[in-house]
């Protein structure tokens, strides 16, 4: 996993093939004013995803502790403040389910092993093996997820 800020994101574009575009593509956008749906950036390999709800419970999130198989997720807090919780996938020992292939998701009942905050401008960026439980949070949260096909 990794936290930073925005104006950081470039040193990051080479640790995977299609983070340079990803990143392009989030540093040309108005982020203030991007619409809620899902968007296609390129093709199967890179999807954008804006969101713009209420934060949740701890328990709520937690209840969907999730990780993904075949994408990384960047997630950009575009406003409010968004607690995430985290706890590494080799340490979670009680998976919930199957793994969905279709939805790419994997569940665990596991709880996070800790939590930090991101506020407007920050992102974080979760591989397979990074536990998430996102959208923790008072008041309204508009975040980006860029999905990063593997």
């Amino acid at each position: 996993m990794i936290i930073d800020s925005l104006a950081s994101a470039g040193k990051y574009a080479s640790m995977h093939p299609l983070f340079a575009k990803a990143f392009e593509y989030i540093s040309k956008q108005n982020l203030a004013s991007l619409e809620t749906g899902k968007f296609e950036i390129d093709g199967q390999h890179l999807k954008a995803i804006v969101s713009d709800k209420p934060g949740v419970t701890a328990a709520e999130s937690t209840a969907k502790f999730e990780c993904h198989n075949k994408h990384i997720d960047i997630q950009v807090c575009i406003n409010g403040r968004e607690t995430i919780g985290w706890k590494p996938r080799d340490s979670c020992v009680d998976q919930r389910g199957e793994y969905n292939e279709e939805k790419d998701v994997v569940f665990y009942n596991d709880a996070p092993d800790t939590y930090f905050e991101l506020t407007g401008g920050q992102f974080a960026i979760f591989y397979p093996e990074d536990v998430h439980a996102p959208m923790i949070g008072d008041g309204m949260i508009k975040k980006l997820v860029i999905k990063v096909k593997l």
